[in-house]
C-alpha cells in the first residue's frame, strides 16, 4: 500500500487536553489511531480549499503523535492542475483509496454535474457512514450525489443564488462559515471558511483545547458559524 504522506510535527498537545475532549459517539479517536483524511481533487481543484484545511489537520498532533493522516483522491492518478496552474499527483483513485474516517470536496473544477465517479464515491463513503465536509462550492458535489435535499447548508456567497436555483429542495443559509446539515455532513462557506469547518472538526475529536490551541499556532482566529 502507498505511504500516506505526513508533514513535520509542529504543535505538541498534552494528554489532558486529549482528556477533556468531548467526541461524538461516531468517533473516539486516540493518538495512536489517527483519524484518516481524505480530499477530492480534479482539474482546476480550488487550492485553498484543499491547503486549509490540509495545514489545520496536518498540525494536529496528540500526545507526540499524528492526530490525522491525509491523502488525495481523485478519478486517477493522472496528475491534475489545480487552481492558479498547481500541479498535483493523487495519492489514490476512487477504486483503491484506503477508508477515511472524513471526506473533504473542496471547489472542483469544470462546469456541470460532478462526474458520475465522484458522486458515486462521496455517496458510498457518506453511506458507510463516514463524515463528508464540503468547503465553498464543493457542495455542488454532494447536491449532485442527492445527499443535502430537504438540508440546510451553505456555500460561497458568490453562489448563495445559484445553488438554491439549481437544488430549490436545499435550504441555503447566507452568511455562515459553516453549517451542519446532519450528523455526518457538513458544509462549509468560500476559501478560508473550509480552515474554520476543519478546526470545528478537531474540536469534535481532539475536544476545544486542541482545536484552539491549533488554531493559535496557525495565527488564526476562529470564527465558527458566524459570517
Amino acid at each position: 500500500m502507498k505511504a500516506i504522506a505526513v508533514f513535520p510535527l509542529f504543535l505538541l498537545l498534552s494528554a489532558t487536553a486529549l482528556a477533556a475532549g468531548k467526541n461524538p459517539s461516531y468517533w473516539s479517536p486516540t493518538a495512536k489511531n489517527a483519524l484518516t483524511v481524505a480530499f477530492v481533487i480534479s482539474d482546476d481543484a480550488q487550492v485553498i480549499d484543499i491547503a486549509g484545511p490540509w495545514e489545520v489537520f496536518q498540525d494536529v498532533v496528540v500526545n507526540k503523535e499524528l492526530g490525522y493522516r491525509m491523502y488525495t483522491v481523485a478519478e486517477s492518478r493522472t496528475p491534475v492542475r489545480l487552481s492558479g496552474g498547481l500541479m498535483a499527483i493523487p495519492d489514490y483513485t476512487f477504486d483503491d483509496a484506503p477508508t477515511p474516517d472524513l471526506v473533504v470536496v473542496g471547489k472542483q473544477g469544470g462546469e456541470g454535474a460532478a462526474p458520475q465517479p465522484m458522486q458515486e464515491w462521496v455517496k458510498k463513503m457518506n453511506a458507510a457512514k463516514h463524515v463528508v465536509m464540503s468547503v465553498c462550492t464543493g457542495v455542488f458535489v454532494l447536491a449532485d450525489a442527492g445527499l443535502l435535499d430537504g438540508k440546510s447548508v451553505t456555500t460561497h456567497h458568490g453562489a448563495y443564488k445559484g445553488l438554491a436555483k439549481a437544488y430549490p429542495k436545499l435550504k441555503v443559509e447566507e452568511g455562515k462559515r459553516w453549517v451542519q446539515s446532519d450528523p455526518l455532513i457538513f458544509t462549509s462557506g468560500g476559501s478560508t471558511s473550509g480552515i474554520d469547518l476543519a478546526l470545528h472538526m478537531v474540536e469534535l475529536h481532539y475536544g476545544a483545547t486542541v482545536a484552539n490551541e491549533t488554531a493559535v499556532y496557525l495565527e488564526h482566529q476562529r470564527r465558527d458559524g458566524k459570517p
